[in-house]
């Protein structure tokens, strides 16, 4: 369950910063988180993140509540190059960086799941060494 943004006129250093806030978060305390935080990739990250969020909910059957932020990365984009003119007829390079920002999801498993699935999984293993000694003896 993921969303991609890709080409995203922000630098991926820039980006980061603001990815490093709401990594392994909840995804309602990470829109809240990024809802005030006053810097322009925290509205990028925030878009990409609802997205992720709509993905899981509608192609997953999956409950908003119970998701959070599994990663998020940026790497870097294509890089605009532009040139500021200078003096003595020189000009001066201007790198305007790109990112790709990635955001997967995931549902987190409560304490009681938790207990549930670790008792399955040791009746499972019983059963195969009650299965493993029944074979050794035939034999």
């Amino acid at each position: 369950m993921q969303a991609v943004l890709r080409q995203t006129r922000i630098s991926p250093k820039k980006a980061n910063l603001i990815a490093g806030l709401v990594r392994g978060k909840n995804v309602n305390e990470a829109l809240n988180l990024l809802k005030f935080t006053p810097k322009k990739g925290a509205a990028i990250l925030a878009k990409v993140i609802k997205s992720a969020a709509a993905n899981a909910t509608n192609n997953f059957k999956q409950d908003k509540s119970t998701l959070y932020i599994k990663e998020i990365i940026v790497t870097e984009g294509a890089t605009y190059k532009r040139s500021m003119p200078a003096s003595r007829g020189r000009t001066h390079p201007i790198l305007k960086r790109n990112s790709h920002i990635t955001v997967k999801v995931d549902v987190k498993i409560s304490e009681d799941k938790k207990k549930k699935v670790a008792k399955k999984e040791a009746v499972a293993e019983e059963k195969a060494e009650k299965v493993e000694k029944e074979e050794l003896t035939t034999n």
